[in-house]
């Protein structure tokens, strides 16, 4: 001890001859906390921890939350009077030391400015001042994007979980704002208006004496009943059901959903000898019409060779786009006619087309495109009906029906959700600021994260929904203006349209993605880490479970394409066959279809592709997933429990309900255990119940070692009066702080603000005794807030010590138990042996059978003796009456007779 106190004299000494030399130099370099010797000793008497650089204590003090810090700087003369002030507090009691401290915390607004005046500091000081200042507005600048990936290396854990958890917020705000955006949206109303236009338009019959509607048109001749009938019914609206007239050349579908302009018509054609004859042939066929392709189309004038509806129209000038249909893919150019706002002249215009001809047999898609908007629910719906004429004859039918919101910003909700909007593009910068520093940080190493490349991937797709978005605002305004200039145009809607649905896939998928984001940070905790540790272990083998099975897989697919892809719309293209397969997989098929196609393979196809899939493939993959899992469990068993991200978040709760007094401290709840106990409390009574209250291990063994001073594992009355004084002391010390320090500083930084101080000696007090200490001899804060954390980790670890020695214990009490039951067994059977010699008899099988149990049961006995010295090597164990004794011994014959008592005779018969 003396030797140690000796050289923390001659560590302070050393500390205020450098701090005295740098001021009289001007220079300002950092000081080390700790000199060689005291880290020595440190090391020494702590040698499960390493002595923290002061790199890792500057990096710590400028993240560690509201910092309280020091106007002074070590190169100027101001730092000079201050280290001599520290020195001379040293010998002065608690009034010098409060001197200190104010003359120390100068304010913010006024310390520099004091500090010049009162030393008369050049002018030319200003300068560096500005340099400082300007390096601490960027380094907090930087801390705004502060995460985990631009932490140091050795960072404490507590540290990287507040960088983690303070990621795991602002993902979950820029979520909220990502989900308001999409979902504001979206509503059902677009649903309903999607199911109404559809019912009107494609299950209306196209004539009363037929069923027949647009979903089962056959023949071109259903077609131009459909366009005289059912399509020329539900365009226009212009009388009402008691046979009122509406407005004049307005048509409102269902009376509310005006028809913007006029609907169009168009056709796309093949030209005649596109495909080959055979010679054999050639005699009987003239004409031959391949399937559409933009090369096979026609472009020639047709019939009466008037009009758009009669010559090609290219898609520029169209402002066209490409279509895909369900037989191929279509160009926004052809032939096509304009109808008229009212149903007479349109009806004038389909007759026209049906008499010369206008579908023929080079037709290969007509097109019907129309578009309303609903002024009740803000929406427009851009309708396309399409009809396919393939090259085998007859026809296809598909309809789209996008309802879309083109105009914004009418109401409240909308500019809530242009608020939104704007919060979102703020977050896209934010983390693209962010992602731009971490791979200036990281390099390529960056890009070796899957997560990393989430992020880019989220930020890609953002900007790109917000492209999205200007174009359509900017579109709409100019389309809406020319559609209103002249009404009798036709509206062409469908790129807007397009764009929007491109827009809420990509919303969609945002979204989808930033959920799955939310991962990145919930592995953080040890039962969720599983999920992703279990995928990550098994990759390999689903990998290659995964090539054996699309082996097999495609296999069965080609098989039933060419068997049954002739006969069966589930099996009549390959891709088909493939989602059929999967589905079967899942217990959807139709097994009828399959038989009746085929009544030999049908059968044996997908009885061998079941048994094959699902009972051995399928079980093989759960096995691999299942064994991974184990493994994975087994492991984090057995790693050592660090902090996670729930124990921050449930240390801050605690440490907000004891500063809003809404729960009490460790000390109060020991104090409340004392009263209840009498005046005494014992060590396992107070863990028990300090538990059930919600503190930790660690804090309950910290506070019980530093006032239990005699050791005899109860808390006194005296020794909780102490803690109780040391408390209050505590409390003043802060209430001095908090009185003398108006608000934060600007240079030299604490890692805690009162606020934080205050809530850590709630809960351990022993920090009061030591921060008195190094006040009254002169220790500069610098040392002791190192000093403070160095100790914080000390009794981390201590903490997890504490637990594991627990765990220890409870594992020698359970083995104590059995052999106090073995002890129990063995005396009876050798009372038997004693009572059968005192009584005569002489049954030697039922002696030789006692023996060999006897002797059984010692050998048992020994070896888990053995097994327990093996398991068990971080202490001697204690006996029943809390006595050390040595774990490869065992009791004597007598003792373990004499628990029943026996006596010497059990002794006896043990020794036979």
């Amino acid at each position: 001890m003396a030797g140690r106190g000796g050289c923390r004299r001659g560590r302070e000494q050393l500390e205020l001859e450098r701090l005295g030399e740098a001021a009289r130099a001007g220079s300002c370099p950092p000081s080390p906390p700790l000199s060689a010797c005291s880290r020595q000793a440190w090391s020494r008497d702590n040698p499960g921890f390493e002595p923290e650089e002061e790199g890792g204590a500057a990096a710590a003090a400028t993240a560690a939350g509201p910092v309280l810090e020091m106007d002074v700087e070590w190169g100027s003369p101001a730092a000079g009077a201050s280290s001599s002030l520290g020195s001379g507090a040293a010998g002065q009691g608690g009034g010098g030391r409060r001197q200190q401290q104010q003359q120390r915390r100068l304010p913010a607004g006024r310390g520099v400015a004091e500090g010049l005046s009162r030393h008369q500091v050049p002018a030319d000081g200003a300068a560096p001042h500005r340099a400082a200042w300007a390096k601490r507005l960027a380094r907090r600048l930087r801390g705004l994007w502060g995460t985990r990936l631009m932490e140091e290396s050795n960072t404490s854990r507590e540290r990287y979980l507040k960088s983690v958890l303070r990621e795991l917020v602002t993902c979950m705000v820029f979520l909220v704002v990502l989900c308001v955006l999409t979902y504001g949206t979206v509503s059902s109303s677009m649903y309903y208006y999607t199911r109404v236009m559809s019912q009107l338009f494609l299950e209306t019959p196209v004539s009363k004496m037929e069923k027949t509607d647009f979903k089962t048109l056959s023949t071109m001749d259903d077609f131009w009943k459909f366009t005289e009938g059912p399509l020329l019914d539900g365009l226009y609206w212009e009388m009402w059901y008691n046979n009122k007239t509406m407005a004049e050349n307005k048509s409102f579908i269902y009376y509310e959903n005006l028809l913007l302009g006029v609907p169009r018509i168009r056709q796309l054609k093949v030209r005649n000898g596109s495909c080959s004859i055979p010679e054999d042939l050639k005699d009987e066929i003239k004409d031959c019409y391949d399937v559409y392709s933009v090369a096979n189309e026609d472009t020639a004038p047709f019939g009466l060779r008037n009009g758009t509806a009669w010559t090609y129209t290219n898609e520029k000038d169209l402002n066209g786009s490409s279509h895909w249909g369900l037989i191929a893919t279509y160009s926004g150019a052809g032939y096509y006619q304009d109808l008229s706002r009212t149903r007479e002249v349109t009806a004038v215009q389909i007759a026209s087309l049906k008499k010369n001809l206008w579908l023929d047999r080079g037709t290969r898609a007509a097109f019907i495109d129309f578009s309303v908007y609903n002024a009740n629910i803000n929406l427009f719906c851009v309708v396309r009906l399409l009809v396919e004429f393939p090259a085998t004859g007859g026809l296809v039918t598909s309809w789209q029906f996008q309802p879309v919101r083109l105009i914004h910003y009418i109401s409240t909700f909308d500019f809530f959700l242009a608020a939104c909007e704007m919060a979102f593009c703020l977050f896209v910068l934010y983390y693209m600021v962010e992602e731009i520093l971490e791979i200036h940080i990281h390099r390529l190493h960056y890009f070796r994260s899957l997560w990393n490349c989430l992020d880019i991937l989220i930020i890609v797709l953002s900007v790109v929904a917000i492209g999205i978005s200007i174009y359509r605002t900017s579109t709409v305004d100019t389309l809406l203006k020319k559609l209103l200039e002249d009404q009798n145009s036709f509206p062409n809607f469908e790129p807007l349209a397009y764009w929007q649905m491109q827009f809420n896939n990509i919303a969609a998928v945002t979204v989808f993605f930033v959920w799955i984001k939310l991962f990145k940070f919930v592995n953080f905790n040890r039962t969720m880490s599983q999920l992703s540790t279990t995928m990550s272990r098994c990759v390999k083998d689903v990998i290659g479970f995964a090539i054996m099975f699309f082996i097999i897989f495609l296999a069965y697919a080609q098989l039933a394409y060419l068997v049954f892809g002739t006969q069966i719309d589930d099996f009549s293209t390959f891709q088909d066959c493939i989602f059929t397969q999967f589905r079967i997989i899942l217990g959807d098929f139709n097994f009828t279809e399959v038989e009746e196609a085929n009544r030999i393979l049908g059968p044996i196809y997908f009885t061998t592709f079941v048994f094959f899939m699902f009972f051995i493939l399928l079980n093989m993959f759960l096995a691999i997933i299942n064994d991974t899992y184990s493994e994975v469990k087994s492991d984090m068993a057995q790693q050592k429990a660090e902090m996670e991200l729930s124990d921050l978040i449930r240390k801050g709760y605690n440490k907000a309900m004891i500063k809003l007094k809404l729960k009490k401290t460790t000390v109060d709840d020991i104090s409340e255990s004392l009263r209840q106990g009498g005046g005494k409390l014992n060590f396992d009574e107070l863990r028990q119940d300090l538990k059930g209250k919600g503190h930790t291990d660690a804090e309950i063994e910290a506070i019980f070692t530093k006032y239990d001073q005699d050791g005899d594992q109860e808390l006194t009355e005296h020794e909780h009066q102490q803690m109780r004084d040391d408390l209050e002391k505590e409390r003043e010390d802060l209430d001095l702080d908090r009185s003398s320090l108006p608000r934060p500083l600007s240079s030299r930084s604490f890692p805690r603000s009162l606020d934080d101080s205050e809530e850590d000696e709630d809960e351990d007090s022993g920090h009061s005794s030591r921060r008195r200490g190094s006040s009254s001899s002169g220790v500069s804060y610098e040392e002791f807030q190192v000093l403070m954390r160095r100790v914080d980790r000390m009794e981390h670890s201590i903490g997890s010590i504490v637990s594991k020695i627990d765990a220890v214990i409870v594992k020698l009490e359970a083995m104590e138990r059995a052999k106090l039951k073995r002890r129990d067994v063995l005396g009876r059977l050798l009372d038997g042996v004693t009572e059968d010699e005192r009584l005569g008899r002489d049954n030697e099988i039922h002696r030789e059978q006692m023996e060999r149990l006897v002797r059984e049961e010692l050998e048992r006995w020994e070896s888990d003796d053995t097994a327990s010295q093996m398991s068990h090597r971080l202490g001697t164990p204690l006996g029943l009456n809390g006595q050390p004794r040595s774990r490869n011994s065992r009791p004597s014959s007598s003792q373990s007779d004499g628990i029943d008592g026996g006596g010497g005779n059990g002794g006896n018969n043990i020794h036979v």
